[in-house]
């Protein structure tokens, strides 16, 4: 490739004609050729003379024109070329020549000089040297004008050597050029064909780069990289992706909203210099200005945060490229109607206002562009709003003799670089711009010159803050030196001289942000620490024989002596635990912790408190006794404080008192047992104040804390024991008891024996001999003929016992319904539930039983199983059926405690909430089904859930133990002994079981910076990939911010909920739709109370669908609550509210249980004061907007983030319509989705979504709350949702820098505005503040702020205006 022409000419040089030959010199063409170079005579050689140049290059007889006039010839009859220069250099074979043109343009008089001409390099060190100088140059010419002239016939007008070369050399070297694709270099005009060369360079570069170009794009859609260069691979699908717009009066509302209530750095980051230093390179590389980004690091606390300060302070012509929208134009732009205004608008916004603020100025002003400039000079001053009358010289013209002797002066002093038009001064600066572009100076007259300072702007090529910063600065330098004398000369002055300092030191953007934002900047870098100060319970002071001490000792003396009392002591010490009495009361005040194992029936859990207390009475420390006992279970709070109540002879909420959820009886400072579920002192600890010590403070006034049950290892339970370890170790005065039915002593006693002293105690059991009746025999006895224990064996029992069954929830994997057995078609693989067999069973008791009393109790795994029971067992007579769960109401759990209506049996269907701490005691038969549904973690749906499943043989132990507290009984096993011993020993840990996001949450609510390690010291840690996994998981969600709880975190971690329930809660407080999102939750916790029957699948759609609308699963099932509801609400009979129920395809319990649950969470909000207490339901306030379906989809997408799917739509087609062309939905099957983990997924056939074409609100995206595979992985419980939802509620909004949009989450991409992406990332900062208000005001109505009505307007119409 021939090098690039120049473009700068160079010296001529002189002409070959003109030069000397060097003395006896011959021609090398002539040698060659035999040709004698002059027909001489010989002479003495002293004599000789030099031969001419003629004679030199062509001989003697030559007549012909030399090489060098020939080429001459030929350049000077091109119009444009100039005269040729040649070039000679001397090396060790002779000299060699080179030919050298320009080309001059004739308009623009540019020369283009050619590289020089000469043959190749190989060519000439073998063949291309020369005797002389001379015959070098005409070497050189004739190759020159073979270059040129390759295709005439001139070889003739040459001398013969030179001829022989044209024909010979030349062409070969022409021949070589041509195949080695540089034959351009023998085209006539060697100007032309460099252009044409370079233009062909030129346009194969551009292929290049567009190719180059298509390849990173194609790159780009199957790659996403984020600012910290970090390349994600995502799928085809995402070619196509939505786009971001936001409508012009919503952007301004938001704009003002973020820079009026906006934080930076609210964790008050400090960074490093080596932080520092690599964010402003980073910044530095994306296109920000140095004086830009030193300020934006002094204000922020991250790369992320610089960014997004810097595209909201930056005047938009100086935001870099890829910040910007396809073809934007920074500025203000006009309908051309009104031409007037936009042209004094423009005006006003040259010398760097905002558009945007002149517009809003100039009609405050009327349209007077005069008061406008006055009015915009005082905003960028920061002044206070006055009249404008005051601001304009145009009503007043006081001072106009003076303004007009300056302005003479001025035009003498500057002559041509003065003038004045319209009034105004224009004075251009001998100064320029660093580009050499002018600079003028405009004063405008202002009223009462010169005590009050003319308007002044400033044209220049410079940016909008620069031209601000220098103005504001003139401004303030004659505001404080030069009113009161004329003054522009001075102002003139002073821009020549510091104009240039001001181009390098410019004013922060926060000083002259007033004039580039039609809203003042008023926010702040950062909020202090807004923590309410707890107030703690006054510490123990352990003062024997106090006065209230000495009334209590009297007290609990006197009462001994009462029969009442005696005879209860009689009851009490019948138990096995009273005989123990010393030695627990001894092994508690001898060491902190004691640990407690008795078998079921011992007294353990009524009699050891008691103990303890009557102890610290009769010492004189009845005063300080303060003690709580955990409890696993509601019921189990409630019945043993009803029965330590009775057997002290006092009432519940005095002396002795429990506390629920929602429910609390006791007394300060005069309960001194309190039986309490352990969630209940859990959240006493997180909400004690956020740090360790508060959370030993919280237990100031605690002396003995029981732990009853452990050894079921609940999570919760686990959690207090690492946090009342950790307390032990500052409370040296504080007791811990540790109790239960199967306990393994040993493991517990060398995880506290590091911290304190451990004592044991074991009791025995009390209970009378229990006989098993397994299945098979039971089958036997009952007449069940033809099934043995080889049928049992020979069953699919065995092949199916791993399965893990979930048939009692919705959002298990879908089974085959089994026909309805007929009355003694018992089934026998194990999995499901007979219930008519139940029955029967109950009825063969109660015919063994005859007239003897006594009650049965049947182990059920769930409510739904408890109801189907107890509906059979409404054909019995004479039978006092009860159900017994967590789920009851405290009056009707009490019910199962009582004596049945005489002539009746009591028949207690429950869950396990009987196995353990409470009591029934009449009871002599247990019916256990071997069936639990115990909390675990479903990976289909990523939710902690109750899924029913075999239980362990400890807890079937526990169950059998109930038929023998009165008397010799029986446990009829519904199972065969080859499964109970296929059953697990005891249950795993529920640690190391279940999800850790709950965990992680209230374990970071108590101020415990390093979790892992915090986690680690548990009885049974949790693998540390499950830790490190569920925080990733609570950043993703918006509980945590920077390993931080934000406000909506510390909200979640008190509400006793999955973590997606307690989220969509909260936002419904917020945004005025509790009450819907309350049933939500609920609805989610239990199941969809919808039913589809095999046979009436399709029946069941159609029914289902009248409730959805299109807007999803979710809300499908909230409108049908909310109708069943008002139904029930209206008084509807039972029967009426089944049937209907049954027309809809609904399940009546499950609505009821749906109901139930949303009380207890309308209880939790109460507790926690996100709601205010008294009252019944959910104030009117927070519910305004329970209807608006597309605030209701953002919320839950919020909530069940980051369970997202994209939708991908097929392209459009139109049909012909009277109105021109109308798009067609899609077909349903032709819409794809794809998510983050799995690529495509499928809408799961029992959705209401399944045959959607469109979506409502321009959703765009689904929401899901369950995921299961088969034979494709499906997703279900989906909500349709639009973009702004997903800004607004979903991941983390990253900016990409290179222009191509937002990544929300890591993985959801979006074209549009790099600004509006900051904006609405700025908004959720601004909405978690509020919630963090709402931590401190729990009484703040959120739905009423104007945060939360900007976000539900955006949401609503995607970000447009309406």
């Amino acid at each position: 490739m021939a090098p690039h022409p120049l473009k700068k000419p160079k010296k001529p040089a002189p002409t070959a004609e003109a030069a000397t030959p060097a003395t006896g010199s011959k021609s090398k063409g002539a040698k060659a050729n035999g040709t004698p170079a002059a027909a001489a005579v010989p002479e003495p050689e002293a004599e000789k003379k030099k031969p001419d140049t003629k004679t030199l290059i062509a001989g003697a007889s030559w007549t012909g024109k030399l090489p060098i006039t020939l080429f001459n010839e030929h350049v000077q009859r091109q119009p444009t070329w100039d005269k040729p220069e040649y070039t000679v250099h001397r090396n060790p074979n002779g000299y060699t020549g080179a030919v050298n043109l320009r080309a001059r343009n004739p308009k623009t008089q540019e020369v283009t000089v050619l590289p020089p001409i000469l043959p190749p390099r190989e060519y000439m060190l073998e063949k291309g040297a020369q005797p002389s100088p001379v015959e070098a140059r005409h070497f050189a010419a004739t190759y020159a004008l073979f270059r040129l002239c390759n295709m005439k016939n001139m070889a003739m007008a040459l001398p013969p050597q030179y001829r022989d070369l044209w024909k010979g050399d030349f062409q070969e070297l022409k021949k070589e050029a041509v195949a080695s694709g540089q034959g351009y270099l023998y085209d006539a005009d060697p100007f032309q064909a460099v252009k044409n060369r370079d233009e062909a360079r030129v346009t194969k570069e551009k292929e290049i780069a567009i190719r180059e170009k298509k390849r990173e794009e194609s790159a780009k859609q199957n790659n996403t990289v984020s600012l910290d260069g970090q390349v994600r691979k995502v799928e085809k699908g995402w070619q196509r992706v939505p786009k971001v717009e936001m409508g012009v009066k919503t952007r301004k509302e938001v704009e003002r909203m973020v820079k009026t209530d906006g934080v930076w750095n609210p964790y008050e980051v400090r960074l490093s210099q080596q932080e520092v230093r690599a964010i402003k390179e980073k910044l530095f590389s994306y296109g920000f200005r140095p004086s830009h980004i030193a300020e934006a690091v002094e204000n922020c606390g991250s790369l992320e945060e610089c960014i997004e300060w810097l595209l909201i302070h930056l005047p938009e012509d100086d935001v870099p490229p890829w910040a910007l929208p396809e073809n934007y134009i920074a500025g203000f732009a006009l309908a051309a109607n009104d031409l007037k205004r936009e042209n004094r608008v423009k005006r006003l916004a040259s010398t760097g206002y905002s558009a945007d603020v002149c517009a809003e100025i100039l009609d405050a002003s009327d349209g007077d562009e005069g008061k406008a400039a006055f009015a915009l000079q005082r905003r960028l001053l920061g002044q206070a709003a006055a009249s404008l009358a005051q601001t304009n010289g145009s009503e007043d013209n006081s001072g106009t003799e003076l303004w007009d002797q300056e302005q003479a002066t001025l035009e003498a002093i500057y002559t041509d670089r003065y003038d004045s038009e319209r009034g105004i001064c224009n004075v251009q600066l001998e100064l320029r711009t660093p580009s050499r572009g002018g600079i003028t100076f405009h004063a405008r007259q202002p009223s009462h010159y010169p005590s009050s300072l003319p308007a002044i702007s400033i044209e220049a090529a410079l940016p909008a803050y620069i031209k601000l910063s220098i103005l504001r600065q003139l401004l303030l330098h004659a505001q404080n030196n030069l009113l009161g004398e004329m003054m522009l000369f001075s102002m003139v002055d002073w821009l020549e001289q510091e104009v240039p300092r001001i181009i390098e030191q410019p004013d922060r953007l926060r000083d002259i942000a007033n004039a580039t934002s039609t809203v003042a900047d008023t926010s702040v870098a950062a909020v202090p620490s807004r923590k309410r100060q707890r107030r703690h319970p006054k510490p123990l002071s352990w003062t024997r024989d106090s006065p209230v001490s000495a009334r209590m000792q009297d007290s609990w003396w006197a009462k001994q002596g009462t029969p009442e009392q005696q005879k209860m002591l009689q009851v009490r010490k019948e138990l096995p635990a009273w005989r123990l009495s010393d030695k627990i009361v001894g092994s508690v005040s001898a060491n902190q912790v004691t640990i407690i194992s008795g078998e079921t029936g011992s007294g353990k859990s009524t009699q050891s408190v008691q103990f303890v207390l009557d102890d610290l009475i009769k010492q004189g420390y009845g005063e300080q006794a303060n003690i709580i006992c955990t409890q696993p279970r509601r019921i189990s709070a409630i019945g043993l404080a009803d029965r330590v109540a009775d057997e002290r002879c006092g009432r519940v909420g005095d002396e002795v008192g429990y506390t629920i959820r929602g429910e609390s009886k006791q007394r300060l400072g005069t309960t001194k047992i309190t039986f309490v579920t352990t969630g209940v002192l859990l959240r006493r600890l997180q909400t004690s104040g956020g740090s360790a010590q508060d959370v030993v403070d919280s237990l100031g006034d605690v002396s003995h804390i029981v732990l009853d049950e452990v050894h079921e290892r609940s999570l919760d339970t686990d959690f207090l024991l690492v946090l009342i370890r950790d307390v032990l170790k500052l409370r040296k005065d504080l007791k811990l008891i540790l109790m239960s039915a199967t306990l393994d002593a040993n493991v517990f006693e060398q995880y506290f024996s590091g911290v304190s002293t451990v004592g044991k105690v074991e009791i025995e059991g009390r209970t009378h001999p229990v006989h098993d009746v397994y299945r098979n025999e039971l089958l036997q006895i009952m007449g069940y003929a033809g099934l043995t224990e080889v049928d049992e064996v020979g069953s699919d029992v065995a092949s199916d016992w791993e399965d893990d069954f979930s048939f009692g929830s919705k959002r298990s994997a879908p089974r085959k319904e089994k026909p309805r057995k007929q009355y003694k078609q018992v089934g026998h693989d194990g999995h499901t539930i007979d219930y008519d067999f139940i029955a029967n069973v109950v009825e063969y008791i109660d015919a063994e039983l005859g007239a003897a009393d006594g009650g049965i109790l049947i182990f059920l795994p769930g409510t739904m199983e408890i109801d189907q029971t107890l509906r059979r067992l409404r054909d019995i007579p004479n039978l006092h059926a009860l159900p017994l769960h967590a789920g009851l109401q405290s009056a009707d759990q009490r019910r199962v405690f009582a004596r049945p209506p005489k002539g009746m049996r009591k028949v207690v269907a429950s869950t396990n909430v009987a196995e353990t701490s409470i009591t029934i005691d009449d009871i002599v038969a247990v019916i256990d089904t071997g069936r639990v549904k115990e909390t675990s973690f479903d990976p289909a749906n990523n939710m902690v859930r109750l899924t029913e499943m075999w239980a362990s043989r400890a807890a079937c132990k526990q169950r059998r133990g109930r038929a023998g507290r009165v008397r010799a009984g029986k446990c009829y096993k519904l199972y065969t002994k080859m499964q109970e011993l296929k059953m697990a020993e005891r249950p795993e840990p529920e640690i190391r079981r279940v999800p850790l996001e709950q965990l992680c949450l209230s374990v970071k609510a108590m101020g415990v910076e390093d979790v892992p390690a915090f986690l680690a010291s548990a009885l049974t840690p949790p693998a540390s990939l499950s830790v490190s996994g569920a925080l990733d998981m609570l950043t993703r969600v918006g509980a945590l911010d920077r390993n931080e709880l934000t406000a909506l975190g510390r909200h979640m971690s008190m509400i006793p909920a999955d973590l997606r329930c307690s989220k969509l809660m909260v936002y419904g407080a917020a945004f005025g739709c509790l009450d819907a999102c309350l049933t939500v939750a609920a609805t989610l916790t239990i199941k969809s109370p919808f039913v589809s029957p095999q046979a009436k699948r399709d029946e069941a759609k159609v029914a289902k669908a009248v409730f959805g609308g299109g807007q999803g699963d979710v809300i499908c099932d909230l409108r049908a609550f909310e109708e069943w509801s008002e139904r029930r609400s209206r008084g509807e009979p039972t029967s009426s509210l089944r049937r209907w129920c049954d027309e809809n395809f609904l399940n009546n319990q499950t609505l009821m249980d749906i109901a139930n649950t949303r009380s207890q969470y309308v209880s939790s909000l109460k507790e926690i004061g996100f709601l205010p207490h008294g009252g019944y339901g959910v104030p009117e306030t927070y519910n305004r907007n329970n209807r608006n379906d597309a605030l209701l989809r953002a919320l839950l997408a919020g909530a069940f983030q980051p369970q997202i799917a994209r939708i991908d739509f097929p392209d459009a087609k139109y049909k012909a319509s009277a109105a021109g062309s109308v798009a067609i939905d899609p077909e349903a099957h032709k819409i794809k989705y794809f998510n983050e983990d799995n690529g495509r997924v499928f809408v799961h056939p029992g959705s209401t979504m399944f045959d959607a074409q469109g979506f409502p609100g321009s959703s765009v995206f689904m929401s899901y709350f369950a995921k299961m595979q088969t034979s494709k992985i499906f997703i279900r419980d989906l909500t349709p949702f639009n973009v702004y939802s997903l800004l607004m509620f979903g991941g983390s909004i990253q900016i990409d820098p290179q222009g191509r949009g937002l990544l929300v989450d890591g993985w959801l991409r979006l074209k549009g505005w790099a600004r509006v992406g900051v904006l609405v990332s700025r908004l959720r900062t601004i909405l978690d503040d509020l919630l963090a208000r709402k931590v401190d005001e729990p009484g703040l109505d959120m739905s009423e702020t104007a945060i939360v009505k900007l976000v539900t307007r955006m949401v609503s119409y995607d970000g447009l205006d309406r």
